[in-house]
């Protein structure tokens, strides 16, 4: 890995307001640019705006005009762009994509695999766990709920990932983002060495949907880097120093404080994970829960 300055992005995405939207991601691109940042990353579901019941409405095919506005930006500024859309699927539920567009206006995707019991009904789940390989950093994405599940961020960090970026849609009802992220990224970044970067949607999506922002960046031992709780629309910029992750990755550190624990994994201990794969307490869609701990966006 090589040094990076990331941007992350707090924004206010109202549902349906799709070129508003967008013109707030390129007026946050232009002031990355301005401050030389690398990269810049975008809440979940950012472009249309987080909105189950009307995702199919506003989901877009890739390429598609967003895509494309967002290649042209790329291009224009040389910054690395990462932003969330709905995009249409072989059938009549979209996929929660988040997109890539890296300064030569080249597109990579990923599609969140783990839907909350809420999104099921709405949304497609994608089946692949990507790493994009670019010039400063392998890197994985993992959308909102996908980062309570640890065997994802494990296996993108085997396959090379040295920074997850975790876009959210996390509501006010949920509490106190940032007590809930040192639960949970902390444990990510800390077990497979690597830096997480998290942002969420802030402020009111429709009448009905609020988001609490935040956004925050962890090393790879679990430290936070950066943070910005101040619950309005911002830009947090951070820079990642790859001296420690390339310590802990080539096997240079002479402390157990600094190994890579995944080089010591005893993978025919596991099988249990995929042999025995259901939930130990039943299926998991115990219909009975209240709305808030079934809603999917609860990151």
């Amino acid at each position: 890995m090589q040094n990076i300055r990331l941007a992350l992005v707090q924004m206010e995405a109202k549902t349906g307001q799709v070129g508003e939207n967008l013109d707030k991601i390129e007026s946050f691109v232009v002031r990355a640019a301005r401050d030389k940042v690398d990269l810049i990353c975008f809440p979940e579901l950012c472009v249309p705006g987080y909105h189950r019941e009307l995702a199919r409405r506003y989901a877009e095919t890739i390429p598609g005009p967003s895509t494309e506005r967002i290649s042209r930006l790329a291009r224009k500024t040389g910054v690395a762009v990462m932003v969330g859309l709905a995009e249409k699927s072989a059938g009549d539920k979209p996929y929660i994509t988040h997109l890539l567009v890296h300064p030569d206006g080249g597109v990579d995707k990923y599609r969140k695999t783990h839907l909350g019991l809420s999104e099921r009904p709405h949304f497609t789940a994608g089946d692949e766990l990507p790493v994009f390989h670019t010039p400063r950093a392998g890197i994985g994405v993992e959308i909102c709920w996908d980062l309570h599940f640890p065997e994802v961020t494990t296996v993108l960090s085997l396959r090379g990932a040295e920074i997850i970026f975790a876009p959210h849609a996390s509501p006010v009802i949920v509490g106190d983002r940032r007590a809930i992220w040192l639960k949970y990224l902390a444990a990510r970044a800390y077990d497979n060495a690597v830096f997480v970067a998290a942002c969420n949607l802030v402020g009111r999506a429709s009448e009905t949907q609020q988001f609490c922002g935040g956004a925050m960046v962890l090393d790879p031992r679990g430290d936070v880097l950066a943070e910005a709780f101040n619950n309005r629309e911002e830009m947090l910029v951070a820079d990642l120093d790859a001296a420690l992750i390339n310590m802990i990755r080539r096997r240079r550190a002479k402390s157990m404080r600094y190994h890579f624990y995944l080089h010591f994994r005893r993978p025919e201990l596991y099988k249990a994970l995929v042999e025995e794969g259901a939930a130990p307490a039943g299926d998991g869609e115990n219909e009975s829960l209240p709305d808030a701990a079934r809603t999917g966006d609860a990151g």
